[in-house]
């Protein structure tokens, strides 16, 4: 199966930067897309932004032109530079795979255990 291991969260005041990572690792026949995902207390799982293989990276109304996504697919790890960060941003964020672990098998979704950002003064 396919682990990932999230980096890079924490506390940061308004305005300033942060960078996440996440590696991919295990068994991996092809990764499809990688995506970030965060989830604030109270609210619903949402996309920040996704970089599907071959394809454009996708943004989040309220991350676009702030949040950049990026891959290095030789190091099968995805990036989210976050910069001028709001009070709204805090949340735990999550890394997702979609991946065919195995030649022949189903692709699936695979999720990273999260780490936490907080945006506040």
């Amino acid at each position: 199966q396919v682990q990932l291991v999230e980096s890079g969260g924490g506390l940061v005041q308004p305005g300033e930067s942060l960078g996440l990572s996440c590696k991919a690792s295990g068994s991996i026949f092809s990764i499809w897309s990688m995506s970030w995902y965060r989830q604030a207390p109270g609210k619903q799982r949402e996309l920040v932004a996704e970089f599907p293989s071959g394809g454009i990276a996708n943004y989040a109304d309220p991350v676009k032109d702030r949040f950049t996504i990026s891959r290095d697919n030789a190091k099968k790890t995805v990036y989210l530079q976050m910069n001028s960060l709001r009070p709204e941003d805090t949340a735990v964020y999550y890394c997702k795979c979609v991946a065919r672990p195995i030649a022949g098998m189903e692709i699936s979704s695979f999720w990273g255990q999260g780490t936490q950002v907080t945006v506040s003064s």
